[in-house]
């Protein structure tokens, strides 16, 4: 508010431009662009989102199922690394043929990576599709939420550069048509430059 007060007594100042009132302008319409425009972009884009993404979670609810899968053996594999507590190796600990039964009622079999270290004849379970593919655990609700939420301030974000982008545009246009006519202006008064009887 200083800012805005500083700028309504300068108004009448004699050393006011032209340019300095173009600017001051768009400088007040930027700000209320990224206040309301930017703002509100973001709203509609995360509620758009939103609304996708509440549909993805409810698809993918429907189409994939939970089911227990019965460890038949281990997976032996090379170690890659010597070291037990590096991911790869405790990740080849994990990897498991187990079998399972699909919602169509088809036995399944396949390699699998277990949540858990595990034994043959061991039970855990995992999401699959209507075919008994394997597919990774479904959206949840919460998680939907996140994504709209960053959707939303990302597009805020985004719109809000954009309209200061193009405000610095439009300044460093006026400054360079300040310069061009303080160069007009310095090549006048450089003709009279030096001269004793200048004035006189």
């Amino acid at each position: 508010m200083r800012a805005m007060r500083g700028v309504w007594r300068w108004r009448h100042s004699p050393l006011w431009r032209r340019t300095d009132r173009i600017e001051a302008w768009v400088a007040l319409v930027a700000a209320l662009l990224i206040a309301l425009g930017a703002t509100s972009a973001g709203w509609l884009a995360g509620r758009s989102a939103h609304g996708a993404l509440l549909e993805t979670v409810r698809m993918q609810h429907q189409q994939r199922h939970l089911v227990w899968v019965t460890v038949d053996r281990l997976v032996s594999r090379a170690p890659l690394d010597p070291d037990p507590e590096t991911a790869s190796q405790r990740d080849a600990h994990r990897r498991v043929i187990a079998g399972w039964t699909a919602s169509d009622g088809s036995a399944r079999i396949g390699e699998l990576a277990a949540p858990r270290p595990v034994e043959p004849g061991e039970r855990f379970r995992i999401w699959t599709d209507d075919r008994g593919r394997v597919m990774p655990r479904p959206m949840d609700v919460s998680t939907a939420g996140t994504h709209a939420v960053l959707a939303g301030l990302g597009t805020a974000a985004g719109v809000g550069m954009m309209i200061e982008g193009a405000r610095r545009l439009v300044g460093w246009q006026l400054m360079v048509r300040r310069f061009r006519r303080w160069d007009q202006e310095w090549e006048r008064a450089g003709q009279d430059w030096g001269r004793a009887d200048h004035g006189s």
